[in-house]
């Protein structure tokens, strides 16, 4: 499931350091990230976790990454709780472990569903697999 999210923010200013070709994808891909319902914009890893405490394992949102090399983290209710794994983005692709995407909502997509059949392990989930 999908924890919805409040209105969307404004481009944050860290975006601005990107060459245009990046920029253009950043955008285009913040667009349409901001019209999905779990795009959380500037929310702390603390705030993340605190609001997925409270939902079903599974139920993930994307924020702004508070990490200065990554611009997006994905919070997801797990069974020992919150987690939160950094999105990448490295020569126009948004990159999380093994998968990638010129767009961050269809990386996305393309994790969920690899992970149905192919559980993912994270060292960061302390080996718990990702479903």
């Amino acid at each position: 499931s999908v924890l919805p999210s409040p209105a969307p923010p404004s481009l944050p200013d860290r975006f601005r350091m990107f060459r245009s070709c990046e920029w253009e994808i950043l955008e285009r891909s913040l667009n349409i990230l901001q019209a999905s319902d779990f795009y959380w914009g500037p929310l702390s890893v603390g705030e993340a976790h605190a609001k997925l405490q409270r939902e079903p394992v599974g139920t993930y949102l994307v924020r702004d990454s508070s990490q200065g090399n990554c611009l997006f983290s994905l919070s997801v209710r797990m069974p020992a709780g919150p987690v939160s794994l950094r999105i990448s983005f490295q020569e126009g692709y948004f990159r999380l472990k093994n998968w990638f995407s010129d767009c961050v909502v269809r990386l996305l997509e393309l994790v969920v569903a690899s992970t149905r059949n192919n559980p993912l392990h994270f060292d960061e989930m302390g080996g718990t697999p990702l479903v």
